[in-house]
């Protein structure tokens, strides 16, 4: 009888004597002395043998059954319904909801659904916290972590990306069920790996821009199913999220601050075209940073585009128009972004606000955010920390003092201040410096129309 077991996050499969009926990937080991695949393709291998009424056993999964759902259940709003709906018939595939639109309890309807163990894969221990807390609370059964030095798996269990990779292999049979939250994440060479360690028939993932700029979002067919549903912002904002408007405010330098951007701007590019670099390969920037440093010319050349980078993001003009914006929300929520942690610590000392990044303690950055919610701040600068996995409901304005002009941290940004609140109007400015590499970025992503 054919036997499939579990190991190191493959699947060897012994006593098969007709392997081409398998998925392509079922291949022989020499070493195992068996036929061999990762464990992403159990499904396939699974329903192959029985759809040819071929006996087996099968000792590959080790994931329970959940008896019993969700504790409290509530209303599902239609949408979430809608989304599950989609999803059922594969059991596999993404879900595309805004920012504050409920992923986490369409997440619970999930697993409720398939009843198996679950296995929540997050980027940030920010977000192992929220979904562990949304977990213990919904469910009856035991809820483990691992992540950032716990290691405590349970029938349900909240895992960040970095320690998939690193303890797949042991624990891709013990779920049934695998969820990637912020899925996008997953296309990476090391966490695909993760995925493809993981023998879970059941996949959901989840996103509010599940598109990646160097096109490995097409991977996550594979690693998880295709788009089932999608809803953007604009069709769930008012009813179930915060009415929203965006401005986009064209910065002009003066005409000190355009003569130093272009002088310096130019020496930058000089030197690349000198060198043949090529920025729009994948290797163009390491090309640039490595050159660099080998003459005084790269290490000017490397000055001169930090230099432009900095009269982009945080000119002097530029902040003037940040200091009228607090002013006009003094009475609001704000929440502040920049591209890097320079101009973030330079608007803190400015304004006086409190900032985080990722150089922020723990314990300081649940001080801020606690003060935040509580009214004691009513601003906080952050560069890239607060973009996605950090749930700040209370805010209500968002200022972009720079940014990569990203479709997706344009949507993630925004996201921030969505959450549905009593009469919240929400509101996102977006800082432009005139005729920079800002504003075509920026220019770049209005042409595609890529959110809505």
């Amino acid at each position: 009888m054919i036997r499939i077991t579990f190991h190191a996050g493959t699947l060897e499969i012994r006593g098969l004597d007709d392997p081409a009926s398998l998925p392509k990937p079922v291949e022989w080991d020499i070493r195992s002395a068996s036929h061999r695949c990762p464990a992403l393709y159990y499904p396939d291998v699974v329903m192959s043998l029985v759809r040819r009424r071929v006996p087996y056993q099968d000792d590959a999964r080790r994931y329970e059954v959940l008896d019993g759902g969700i504790t409290a259940p509530r209303p599902p709003r239609p949408y979430q319904q809608e989304a599950l709906d989609a999803w059922l018939p594969r059991r596999q595939g993404v879900v595309v909801l805004p920012t504050g639109a409920g992923k986490t309890y369409l997440a619970m309807m999930a697993i409720e659904a398939v009843a198996r163990s679950a296995l929540v894969v997050v980027p940030t221990l920010e977000l192992v916290r929220q979904w562990y807390q949304a977990l213990a609370e919904g469910f009856s059964h035991p809820v483990g972590a691992i992540g950032g030095g716990d290691y405590n798996p349970q029938p349900l269990t909240v895992i960040t990306y970095d320690s998939a990779y690193n303890h797949m292999e042991h624990l891709g049979d013990r779920y049934g069920l695998v969820i990637f939250d912020e899925c996008h994440h997953l296309p990476s060479d090391t966490y695909s790996l993760a995925a493809r360690s993981c023998l879970a028939p059941y996949r959901l993932g989840l996103s509010a821009t599940p598109e990646r700029a160097d096109g490995r979002h097409l991977a996550l067919d594979d690693l998880i199913g295709p788009v089932v549903y999608r809803r953007d912002v604009v069709e769930l904002a008012g009813d179930y999220l915060a009415d929203y408007s965006t401005h986009q405010v064209v910065i002009e330098l003066t005409e000190e601050e355009r003569a130093d951007y272009l002088r310096e701007r130019a020496i930058y590019k000089d030197f690349i075209v000198s060198q043949g670099i090529r920025l729009s390969s994948p290797s163009g920037w390491s090309e640039f940073v490595m050159k660099s440093a080998r003459s005084a010319q790269g290490r000017r050349a490397m000055r001169a585009f930090l230099r432009q980078k900095q009269l982009a993001f945080a000119a002097p003009s530029k902040l003037a128009m940040v200091e009228r914006l607090l002013h006009q929300h003094r009475r609001d929520k704000t929440l502040l972004f920049t591209q890097n942690n320079d101009t973030a610590y330079e608007v803190a000392q400015r304004f006086l606000v409190p900032v985080i990044t990722h150089q922020t303690k723990p314990s300081e950055r649940v001080e801020v955010l606690e003060g935040f919610s509580a009214g004691r701040y009513r601003a906080v600068v952050t560069s890239k920390v607060l973009n996605e996995g950090v749930d700040v409901p209370d805010a209500n304005v968002a200022i972009v003092i720079s940014g990569s002009g990203s479709v997706r941290e344009h949507v993630q940004r925004l996201g921030r201040i969505l959450r549905r609140g009593d009469d919240k109007q929400a509101v996102l400015y977006e800082l432009i410096a005139a005729d920079t590499s800002e504003a075509y970025t920026s220019a770049r992503r209005r042409e595609h129309n890529a959110y809505r």
